[in-house]
């Protein structure tokens, strides 16, 4: 009898633990799940595109006529900011007979222009007057215009840019071809441009 109460004992705790367990699987909470991940959205600014300056337009060269004594006479392209110096070393440099200390090799030349080295014991023709930016008559105007189609020489040698070399060229054209019919007329002269016309254009007449 003793030793079915003891049995008995035990069998009721056993009850009780196993009834505890339950109780504790029912009402235990819920586990919780954890919070949701937040999602970090990073801002990069697009940058603004940058506007490259527009490159100014490079200046045309200057196109000119190297004569004389250099050892390779001819047309030559030059810098903008050529001096005579320049079209002297484009010619390949004066010869052994060049009198240089008569020209001013530092003077700065304009296009069409021609660029004569004397020999020496040559005459010196008179530089090229520069081109005014503004536009008014010359003095010359007012003396007399200068007849392309009848001046000798000497004549249109006074002419500004023209020199002894470009006169007679005007001259062996109106020679060849006869006589001009416009002062524009000129430019078919190999040689003078525009750009010599507008120099001479109030200075010369056909008529």
């Amino acid at each position: 009898m003793e030793r079915l109460n003891r049995f008995r004992w035990a069998i009721t705790a056993g009850l009780v633990v196993l009834a505890v367990g339950v109780c504790y699987l029912l009402w235990r909470p819920a586990p919780q799940e954890p919070p949701p991940a937040v999602a970090i959205v990073v801002y990069t600014p697009t940058p603004h595109p940058t506007t490259r300056p527009t490159p100014s337009p490079s200046p045309p060269p200057l196109v000119v006529y190297v004569s004389g004594a250099v050892v390779q006479p001819g047309v030559y392209a030059l810098p903008p900011e050529a001096r005579v110096a320049d079209a002297l070393a484009a010619a390949g440099g004066p010869t052994a007979a060049a009198d240089l200390a008569s020209i001013n090799l530092a003077r700065r030349i304009h296009d069409e222009e021609q660029i004569h080295i004397p020999y020496h014991g040559e005459a010196v023709p008179p530089a090229p007057t520069p081109l005014l930016a503004h536009t008014t008559v010359p003095p010359r105007a007012a003396a007399g215009l200068v007849n392309i189609n009848t001046a000798s020489a000497a004549e249109l040698d006074t002419l500004p840019g023209i020199g002894p070399g470009y006169a007679e060229r005007i001259i062996a054209y109106r020679e060849a071809y006869g006589p001009f019919a416009r002062v524009e007329d000129i430019q078919n002269v190999p040689g003078i441009g525009p750009a010599t016309l507008e120099r001479i254009r109030d200075l010369i007449t056909v008529d």
